[in-house]
């Protein structure tokens, strides 16, 4: 009997989930790789808004996550970055649209004047779902993903962005959506034909700050990681 039960405890082990490692914590191989958090899981320390050195008033660090409650501009790094990768987690709620952009420069009007935008969204219902180009994961209004990669609304995806001089990668959920350089006749060619061609220093900054798109619906974050890469 005993041998039956301790067999029998033995494939429950087995077929249960792997535990879920302690959320916006860095384990000893991230930080000996160089990897360090942008949320320390329950401040808003380390982030401001645009024009301002404070983040906006509808942005609220809640439950371990950075949450967008209401609208007050979109959410940015207090430091700027060069090369890097970072690894963030999101989800969204129904309708939502939300983005993350990088290199923007903090003496633009708008993040979107200067910064890349991975575009965040509810693929299913939300306004914006009807250009591929604008679907969650796309290089905004530059780049389509091949397929849908999301999770369902309301759960975790899990994105990866790296930036090398202006070669761009986008990774949801596992999977590489967009591998493509900025700084080439084609990808300047792109951005010209993209509604960017408004702003000459689109893509254009070395380094430049992460921020977090204030725009319609709630999103929550969590796990904000980054490491800077070495210059090519």
């Amino acid at each position: 009997m005993k041998l039956l039960l301790a067999s029998c405890s033995l494939a429950l082990a087995l077929l249960a989930p792997a535990a879920r490692a302690e959320d916006n914590v860095l384990t000893p191989a991230e930080s000996a790789a160089g990897w360090h958090l942008l949320f320390d899981g329950s401040t808003l320390a380390g982030w401001r808004s645009l024009k301002s050195p404070q983040p906006g008033s509808g942005w609220k660090a809640e439950d371990g996550m950075i949450v967008r409650t209401a609208a007050s501009g979109d959410l940015v790094s207090s430091a700027s970055y060069g090369d890097f990768e970072l690894s963030i987690e999101w989800k969204v709620a129904d309708e939502t649209n939300s983005g993350i952009l990088y290199r923007i420069d903090l003496g633009q009007d708008q993040t979107y004047f200067s910064g890349p935008e991975y575009q965040l969204l509810d693929n299913l219902h939300g306004g914006d779902r009807f250009d591929p180009k604008h679907l969650a994961g796309a290089l905004y209004d530059i780049v389509a993903p091949p397929h849908d990669f999301t999770h369902p609304v309301g759960t975790w995806n899990l994105t990866r962005i790296v930036v090398r001089g202006w070669h761009v990668q986008h990774w949801l959920n596992g999977e590489k959506i967009v591998d493509i350089d900025l700084g080439t006749p084609e990808g300047r060619a792109m951005i010209a034909a993209s509604k960017f061609k408004r702003w000459p220093v689109y893509a254009t900054f070395a380094r430049g700050h992460i921020a977090l798109q204030d725009h319609d619906g709630m999103v929550s974050f969590r796990n904000i990681k980054l490491r800077e890469l070495p210059a090519n």
